[in-house]
């Protein structure tokens, strides 16, 4: 694997089928499952890794989001990953950026309501890392399902010849989606959180036992989060993330809540399958500790 600086040299190293796992470091195995995909239908897989501040809106949550591009290295190269693209910011930005992308009416509800111009970076960054980089494919988690819908819909608007492919959620053993703010979780808070995806299972178990309709879901949820503060609980359409009053179509239901001091968010994808049928998606979860936690055995499972 090369670790490289600049798009020039992603470019010039990059043959045949080019795949594209954008992230932003202190990979875990929801990354992993992503490179493994993308391993599997590609030529030259990139990851590029790369803290981007335009998404922020919080300055203390861009400072303490973890980092640590050695085992960032190690753990890309133990998946095949071919190039590792690792930009410094003087690359990415090297002037201020003047040019925004904003997907309008998909930013309004959920994370865009809580976190202003959060989307416009996201959409920006990676637009930026797909003209620069120019794969065929890109990866990226179903677990933030209102960011896919917003990439999806950025890169048909601006016409980028790439397909953009979404991966299932990789779940703790416990059920916890795989984030990389859960190290920052106490034994308390990690308690407290489990609350978030049992109320998307119980809401899972609701619809496979025939529950359709946004209020019963959302409900569900909102009877397990009771150990956290919860910013929305939404049913969703999985293309345009405008509120949906029931699962007629391919939707999520999810959730944001704020355990102690750390954001959390989580979803459960309804797929719409031909001949009418929606299945819903509980991810698949680890069989034991994350490699979030390394060394550490703070978590009983």
């Amino acid at each position: 694997m090369r670790v490289l600086h600049t798009f020039a040299e992603v470019r010039e190293a990059s043959v045949g089928i080019t795949s594209l796992v954008p992230t932003m470091g202190y990979l875990h195995e929801g990354h992993l499952s992503l490179m493994a995909t993308a391993r599997g239908e590609s030529d030259t897989v990139v990851v590029s890794l790369f803290v981007n501040p335009l998404q922020f809106n919080d300055q203390e949550d861009l400072a303490r989001y973890p980092r640590d591009l050695d085992r960032d290295g190690r753990l890309a190269r133990e998946a095949g990953v071919d190039l590792l693209f690792a930009p410094p910011l003087e690359v990415m930005y090297p002037m201020p950026a003047l040019t925004r992308v904003t997907v309008s009416s998909l930013v309004t509800e959920m994370e865009g309501a809580y976190r202003p111009g959060h989307f416009e970076g996201v959409a920006t960054v990676v637009a930026k890392l797909l003209a620069g980089l120019q794969p065929q494919r890109a990866y990226l988690g179903r677990k933030d399902a209102q960011q896919l819908a917003v990439i999806r819909r950025m890169a048909f608007d601006l016409s980028f010849p790439v397909d953009i492919v979404g991966g299932q959620t990789v779940r703790e053993s416990d059920g916890l989606a795989l984030s990389s703010r859960n190290v920052f979780l106490d034994r308390n808070e990690r308690d407290r959180a489990l609350g978030i995806s049992r109320g998307l299972m119980a809401a899972a178990d609701a619809f496979e036992t025939g529950a359709r309709d946004a209020h019963t879901l959302e409900g569900k949820v909102r009877e397990m989060v009771t150990g956290a503060e919860v910013d929305y609980v939404t049913l969703a359409d999985a293309h345009t993330a405008v509120p949906l009053s029931g699962v007629d179509r391919d939707a999520f239901l999810a959730v944001a809540a704020r355990v102690g001091s750390t954001r959390l968010i989580d979803n459960v994808p309804f797929l719409a399958e031909p001949g009418g049928a929606i299945s819903v998606d509980r991810g698949f979860r680890l069989s034991g500790p994350s490699i979030l936690y390394g060394d550490r055995h703070a978590i009983d499972y």
